[in-house]
């Protein structure tokens, strides 16, 4: 008896020896993919980092990372630690948010390019009106950033505009969106009702392939012109925007991104033959992740209540 009870108290010292600042640390070196980046990453120095590491490796009696040149690359066990890893940072940063002063968690976000410049901002701000103590962080990127971002755990929420989905996230459709043909006033297909033949002739003026207007654009325009003459594939939506004023092409995008430009009349949408295009703007979350308080709290006053689905 006293012996089971003294190997109990072993095995519990011994689980006690693996801290958040190891994990923190092994996070960060997985991300950045050496000790140095995740060192930096933390705001420690190469060799602490190296130590830490280093420590959680003996802890758990075995390697985490293959170096594949200059760089660390997670083996199966590293693999198999990160997400709980993850998950407990993510606690053990709740916790300290409650006990700090009583301040709310931050609202970390990320929002593809149309929904993060030209949707969330009034949302958010509307939100921190009536949260004033609650921290915001938003990144703005592409659709497929945005999905890593999520099932990387880097954020609590993620927005996106295309069709890309993860096995570990769940889905919300939030709003709906048009895709638009626009270009400037002075372009050749701008006062007509454009064919077919014509808008598989022009100069396209389109978003990087991971973007989701990009995809969505392909989904729309290449089954029904059967190809694209993409003159230029730019990851700005502002640099769309400004290159098609000029004249130089065609571009296809969210109605809400150019809703200024088409009031103001530097941007026009074209008549064509085409069917409408809609597509589901969408809020994606981790399945295994209880949402935080801000995050709760976001989705139920700051936005209003969506459907949700397997994504």
């Amino acid at each position: 008896m006293n012996e089971k009870s003294g190997q109990e108290r072993d095995d519990g010292a011994q689980r006690l020896r693996l801290t958040l600042r190891q994990l923190e640390v092994f996070v960060a070196t997985a991300r950045a993919g050496s000790t140095r980046g995740g060192a930096q990453r933390v705001a420690r120095s190469q060799s602490a980092a190296s130590a830490a590491l280093a420590e959680l490796e003996a802890v758990l009696g075995a390697p985490l990372f293959d170096r594949i040149g200059r760089r660390l690359a997670l083996n199966d066990a590293g693999r198999a630690l990160l997400p709980g890893a993850l998950s407990l940072l993510e606690h053990a940063a709740d916790l300290q948010g409650l006990l700090d002063g009583g301040l709310a968690p931050p609202l970390r976000l990320a929002a593809s390019l149309t929904i993060g410049e030209y949707l969330l901002p009034a949302h958010i701000a509307r939100w921190r009106a009536a949260h004033p103590d609650s921290p915001v962080q938003m990144t703005v990127g592409n659709t497929a950033k945005v999905i890593r971002a999520v099932v990387d755990r880097d954020v609590d929420l993620g927005f996106v505009e295309g069709p890309q989905t993860h096995p570990d996230l769940l889905l919300r459709r939030w709003l709906e969106d048009e895709l638009v043909i626009v270009a400037a006033p002075t372009h050749a297909l701008a006062a007509r009702t454009a064919t077919l033949r014509q808008l598989a002739a022009a100069d396209w003026i389109l978003r990087e392939p991971d973007s989701g207007t990009r995809q969505a654009a392909d989904a729309w325009l290449l089954p029904r012109l059967g190809t694209l003459r993409v003159a230029f594939e730019l990851g700005s939506t502002e640099a769309i925007k400004r290159l098609a004023a000029t004249g130089t092409g065609l571009a296809c995008m969210s109605r809400h991104a150019v809703a200024a430009e088409l009031g103001a009349g530097t941007l026009v949408a074209l008549r064509t033959t085409l069917s409408r295009a809609r597509r589901p703007l969408s809020v994606v979350m981790r399945r295994d992740r209880p949402l935080g308080r801000a995050t709760a709290d976001f989705l139920r006053h700051g936005l209003s209540e969506p459907h949700v689905s397997a994504a």
